[in-house]
Order: structure tokens, then sequence, then C-alpha cells
């Protein structure tokens, strides 16, 4: 069994949890880009932006680097990769689960034998109402 760190898995999915840092990380994907760059499309402020950037930072998803004023962002992949392969692992579960019931599902009955019939009480019938009307109340005595 693969161990994986969990602080790390900690830090990529919270950092993806947002919708924001997502976009930023889709752009970044594409090619290095300048924090202000990366700002440009987006309807906040360049701290707000700043902030995001701390986050994805923190959580090893981009390195910046200042080349005089200019702070350039690049993708760093690391870390999804390694959450890759932890949800891989449940992809795995549900991939071979769903083949499973595929196989079952397509499984034919043998010819001359009648369907099977259902379990006994799975089908009940429908009981009459043991609780008075709405709105009405049952009188002791």
């Amino acid at each position: 069994m693969v161990k994986y760190n969990d602080a790390v898995l900690d830090r990529t999915f919270a950092a993806l949890s947002d919708p924001t840092r997502r976009a930023l990380l889709a752009r970044l994907s594409e090619r290095e880009l300048s924090v202000s760059e990366l700002a440009e499309p987006f309807a906040m402020s360049l701290p707000a932006v700043m902030k995001h950037l701390d986050v994805l930072s923190g959580a090893g998803l981009i390195a910046r680097t200042k080349t005089g004023r200019t702070v350039a962002c690049r993708l760093c992949a690391g870390p999804m990769e390694e959450a890759m392969e932890w949800l891989g692992r449940y992809q795995r579960f549900w991939s071979e689960s769903f083949d499973r019931l595929a196989a079952f599902v397509e499984q034919e009955p043998e010819p001359g034998l009648p369907s099977p019939d259902p379990p006994a009480g799975d089908i009940h019938a429908p009981r009459p109402s043991e609780s008075s009307e709405r709105g009405r109340r049952r009188r002791n005595g």
C-alpha cells in the first residue's frame, strides 16, 4: 500500500477547492505569467489575487521568481501528481465495481429456467394506515 503525505494532500485539496485558484492554475498551465498578467482577467484587487497565489505557493502548486520588479509564476505539478495517484486508487475501486455490476447485468439466464422470483419479504402489500386522519386526535377512554 502506498503511503501518502496527508499534510501535502490536505494543502493540495484545500488550494484546489477554490474556483479562483483553479482558474489561476489553468492560466499557468499554458505558460509562465507575471502576477499582473495573472490578475488581469479577475474582477478583484491585486492584493486579493496575491492571497490566492500565497495559498497556491504554500501548497507547492506554483513557484514564483522575481526579476527586477516583476514577479513571474509557473505551475508546479508535483503535488497534483500525488493527489491524482491518491484519487486513482478510488477510480480503480469504482471501475472494478462498475465492471462487476455490468457483468452481472449482462448475464443471461439459462434457457428453460424460469426467472428467479424476488426474495420473500421484498414485495409488500400496502398496509392499512394505523394513524388517525390528519388533524383529528384519538381519545382514550
